[in-house]
C-alpha cells in the first residue's frame, strides 16, 4: 500500500511537470515597456531584470518585448496580443496603466505602476514610497515612539513628499516638522531625517537610538550614522540574489536603477507563476524587492528594513504582520 502511494505521488509530480512544459510551449508573456524616450533608462533596466530572472529560471516561458514609447496602449494591445499571449507585464507609465485598466483586458496583466482605477484582471505592482514608509512606520511604532520630529534637508523636500504623506496618514502619534536637530529628545521621541547621504553625515552628535531615514539617502560605499534605520529593496544588500549581484558587478548602476532591476526580476517571477497556474488565487514569497503577498488582484510589497550597527547593516525583522487580512 505504501509503495502504491509513493508511486501515485511520483505520477502526480511527473504529470505536473508535463503540464508545465506544455504551457511553456504554447504560452507567451507580452512585456510592454518604454525602450526609447525619457523613460527608456528605467524601462531598459526593468527589461534586463526580467530577462536575467527568466534565464535563471527553469520555466523559460517565451517573452515578447514591445516598446511603448509614443505608441498608444490600445494600439499595442490590438496589434501585439494574440492566441499565445497568456500574460502581460507592464506598462510602466501611470497614464498608460490608467488606459489599460479602462480597456478591461481579458488577459491577466501585471501593471508596473499603481492607479486609482482597478479591474479584476489587472494586478498593480510598484516600488511605491508608501510601502517603504509603512514598513519603516512598523519599526518606529515598535520602538514605542509617540512623537516623531522630522528634519528635512533644504532643497530636497519634493523628493520625500510621497514618503511623508504616507507616514502622516498612518502614524498614530504626534508629528513635529522642525528646521534644526533637537539638542535632546525624550524617551518616547524619535527623529526622521530626510535628505542626502552627505547631509546626514554632516549632522554632528547624532544619537544612536530612534533615528530613521528614507532609502533615497543611501549611497554605495558611504556609511550611515550608527543606529539609523531605513527600509529598502533587500536584493541590493543581501547576497542571496546571485543574478542581481552578478549584474551589478558586470554593469554597475546607481541604487535607484538597482532597485528597478530587482523590480523586473520580481515582476517576472509573479507573471510566470500566474502563467503556469492560471487558477492561483494567493501567492506569498520573499522577493528581490521585499516580501510579496498577493490575494485576489491585490499586490502588497513589504520592504526589508535595516539598522546600521558599528560595522555593517543588520536586517530587522518584525514578529507581527502589518496586514492581518492578507494570508
Amino acid at each position: 500500500m505504501k509503495n502504491k502511494l509513493v508511486l501515485n505521488s511520483i505520477k502526480r509530480v511527473a504529470l505536473l511537470g508535463i503540464v508545465g512544459f506544455a504551457v511553456q510551449l504554447h504560452a507567451e508573456i507580452l512585456v510592454i515597456l518604454p525602450e526609447t524616450g525619457p523613460m527608456s533608462r528605467a524601462g531598459l533596466t526593468i527589461k534586463q531584470g526580467i530577462l536575467n530572472a527568466s534565464q535563471a529560471s527553469k520555466n523559460e516561458i517565451p517573452l515578447k518585448f514591445v516598446n511603448s514609447d509614443q505608441i498608444p496602449i490600445k494600439t499595442i494591445l490590438k496589434k501585439e496580443v494574440n492566441k499565445k499571449t497568456e500574460m502581460i507585464i507592464g506598462p510602466l507609465a501611470r497614464p498608460d496603466v490608467e488606459v489599460l485598466v479602462s480597456t478591461k483586458p481579458k488577459i491577466p496583466v501585471l501593471a508596473l505602476n499603481e492607479v486609482y482605477q482597478s479591474d479584476k484582471n489587472v494586478w498593480q505592482f510598484s516600488l511605491s514610497k508608501n510601502d517603504d514608509a509603512l514598513a519603516l512606520l512598523d519599526f518606529i511604532q515598535n520602538d514605542k515612539v509617540t512623537k516623531l520630529y522630522i528634519v528635512r534637508e533644504k532643497g530636497t523636500e519634493t523628493e520625500s513628499i510621497n514618503f511623508l504623506n504616507a507616514l502622516f496618514s498612518n502614524f498614530s502619534g504626534e508629528v513635529d516638522p522642525i528646521d534644526e536637530m533637537p539638542k535632546v529628545i525624550g524617551r518616547n521621541e524619535g527623529i526622521l531625517l530626510l535628505g542626502t547621504n552627505n547631509w546626514l553625515s554632516s549632522i554632528p552628535r547624532l544619537q544612536e537610538k530612534r533615528i530613521y531615514t528614507q532609502a533615497i539617502a543611501i549611497e554605495e560605499q558611504k556609511t550611515l550614522p550608527k543606529g539609523m534605520k531605513f527600509c529598502d529593496v533587500p536584493a541590493i544588500y543581501e547576497k542571496e540574489w546571485k543574478e542581481v549581484v552578478k549584474a551589478n558587478k558586470e554593469l554597475p548602476k546607481s541604487l535607484a536603477y538597482q532597485r528597478l532591476y530587482a523590480f523586473g526580476g520580481d515582476a517576472w517571477y509573479i507573471a510566470q507563476k500566474f502563467v503556469l497556474d492560471p487558477q492561483i488565487k494567493t501567492l506569498s514569497f520573499n522577493g528581490r524587492t521585499g516580501k510579496i503577498k498577493i490575494e485576489g488582484n491585490r499586490v502588497e510589497r513589504i520592504p526589508q528594513c535595516f539598522e546600521r550597527s558599528k560595522a555593517n547593516l543588520v536586517p530587522l525583522y518584525m514578529f507581527f504582520e502589518r496586514s492581518k487580512d492578507v494570508k
